[in-house]
């Protein structure tokens, strides 16, 4: 691991010192491309305006048309957390605004991903009554056959998605999607749930315009950014400042304890306390959880969790999706010591070492949890991977995740242009897709997707690097500090606080279940104080001397709060 150290400009600094930023605030703003006041501390007036995104006024009036018709609407999820906050978002939103909405949600293992001719089906199969429009919310942008068959059925189709679409559009009558050519909208980083969220924005002020309510009377669609703010941390969109202004306001919803039952049950479930709610609890607590339902069982479970108002019920729910993310978690474990051994094999061929991507696959493996271990085997190893598993239709189900540098979905067009007939169906992110391939095609595609790997990445882009912000100051070590930057918003794209240190170490023991407990001393201060040092899943001994990259904690332990480094990596020299 070599360190890269960020270099922020003093006088931003300086510019967002005098407007009344923390110093070391200001300071690890500036080295992530904040110099504009305004951007540290947004008001969500600061909001862009859905006048901005494309098709967003059609998708107003279309839904308003429908609302005053008292015609059906149905959502149409998706199985992870994003389509699951989306729809609940939808679900709360229409509502609030008049309209008769339902949702079906696609099961991973039987309708497949999206809006589907056989989901259609299902919408048309299951209303107690006519649907006149369907409502895709984080899917449907490559959804070509599923449109006309809704279509044939005499239903109307809009699509709210931020996937990137292919060269084709489904005719859907109407399409928002910042991603979609002609789009101007300036945060392409919008996840699923933040697109539905701009289309009631839109719907609400068609409707007031047409005087259904007023300024002062209109519904408070702020109520559903605590939804907005999970599904959008738990999607690992890029955070820029729009997406950093929909969590931060989330984010202090929850705080202050206005928050949907399902988030406060799920805080519960967690046992985490929503009084601090941070993006780490969105990202690795309250979204696996959710994640966990659409990966093993039905994401309706999370769906219904998410829109009910009956504390009690929601409870129960948030206490099913628990139980069903630890045996999420059981899999996982044994996928990952499987996928190690087999990597372990791969190691003695005279080529691995030189090989720019992973892929694996076992008759074994579960396709609901192969995301999960791509992006696990990925940060351990830095190389773009893809894991696949048997699909129930006899087809192969692959997820990838990718590292700085290599667009995963711009990899896949290419292997599919280079392989016709591999790709059965692909789609995704630059860090995240998936695609499925026939039974007998993934030595093919492995082959093809480490041709792609090896054209475009080069030897620097595959060494391991990891952006760091100095030293910390003496004086900022302490549980205030660490309070402050666990408030604010950090995560894909605007990474939270990882600070250098060379240090010496004074004693250390092993605690726990492989972890690691050590007293440390900084090298440039000898006679300095002597700090505690935690990490996490590592059982060897630290070095007696190391530069190690650290985040700063508040550790509660019997009542008293002490500040502690939690050791991120090692610098190898």
């Amino acid at each position: 691991m070599q360190f890269v150290f960020r270099d922020p400009a003093p006088r931003s600094v300086h510019r967002l010192q005098s407007a009344g930023v923390h110093p070391l605030l200001a300071r690890l703003l500036v080295g992530r491309g904040v110099s504009d006041p305004a951007e540290a501390s947004p008001q969500i007036s600061d909001l862009l305006p859905p006048s901005a995104l494309l098709h967003a006024d059609a998708a107003a009036r279309a839904l308003a048309d429908a609302i005053q018709a008292g015609e059906r609407l149905c959502v149409v999820a998706d199985y992870d957390c994003d389509g699951a906050t989306a729809c609940a978002v939808a679900l709360r939103g229409l509502r609030m605004l008049g309209a008769q909405v339902g949702y079906v949600v696609p099961n991973r293992f039987t309708t497949g991903y999206g809006l589907s001719p056989a989901v259609v089906d299902l919408v048309a199969q299951q209303s107690s009554g006519r649907v006149h429009w369907i409502v895709t919310v984080d899917n449907g942008i490559a959804s070509i056959d599923g449109v006309r068959r809704a279509h044939e059925l005499g239903m109307r189709v809009l699509i709210t998605d931020h996937h990137l679409p292919g060269p084709q559009l489904p005719q859907a009558d109407v399409i928002v999607n910042p991603n979609q050519p002609g789009c101007e909208f300036p945060s392409k980083n919008l996840a699923g749930v933040g697109v539905m969220f701009y289309v009631l924005l839109a719907l609400r002020a068609e409707l007031r315009a047409r005087g259904a309510f007023d300024a002062a009377s209109q519904p408070r669609l702020d109520s559903l950014l605590d939804l907005v703010a999970l599904g959008t941390v738990a999607d690992v969109v890029r955070l820029d400042s729009n997406n950093r202004l929909l969590v931060a306001q989330g984010l202090r919803r929850m705080r202050e304890g206005r928050m949907q039952p399902g988030l406060r049950a799920l805080f519960m479930a967690a046992g985490r306390d929503p009084s601090r709610a941070g993006s780490f609890d969105l990202g690795f607590a309250l979204g696996p959880r959710i994640n966990a339902a659409g990966r093993l069982a039905d994401m309706t479970v999370g769906i219904e969790c998410l829109a009910t108002d009956d504390a009690q019920r929601a409870l129960e729910l948030a206490q099913t999706l628990d139980a069903i993310n630890r045996e999420r978690r059981g899999i996982e474990e044994r996928m990952r010591e499987q996928a190690q051994e087999a990597l372990q094999s791969l190691q003695s061929t005279p080529d691995r070492a030189r090989r720019a991507s992973i892929c694996l696959f076992s008759p074994a493996w579960h396709e609901g949890v192969v995301g999960i271990v791509a992006g696990r085997l990925k940060e351990q190893h830095h190389r773009p991977t893809f894991v696949f598993a048997p699909g129930g239709d006899g087809q192969l189900r692959g997820s990838g995740r990718s590292i700085p540098g290599f667009h995963l979905r711009d990899a896949l067009d290419l292997v599919s242009k280079r392989e016709p007939g591999l790709l059965l169906r692909f789609g995704g992110h630059a860090a995240a897709s998936g695609c499925s391939i026939g039974a007998d095609g993934f030595e093919r595609f492995a082959a093809a997707f480490e041709t792609v790997a090896g054209e475009w990445l080069s030897p620097a882009l595959l060494a391991r690097q990891l952006e760091v912000d100095g030293e910390l100051e003496a004086q900022w070590f302490d549980v205030e500090v660490a309070a402050l930057l666990q408030q604010q918003v950090w995560g894909q794209g605007f990474a939270a606080p990882v600070f250098a240190s060379d240090i010496e170490i004074v004693q250390q023991s092993q605690f726990g279940t492989g972890h690691l407990r050590a007293r440390v001393r900084a090298v440039a201060q000898p006679g300095g104080a002597v700090r505690e040092l935690v990490a996490w899943n590592r059982s060897d001994f630290l070095p007696a001397r190391a530069r190690v990259a650290w985040r700063l904690e508040a550790n509660t332990w019997q009542g008293r709060n002490t500040p502690r480094m939690v050791l991120e990596a090692l610098e190898q020299v």
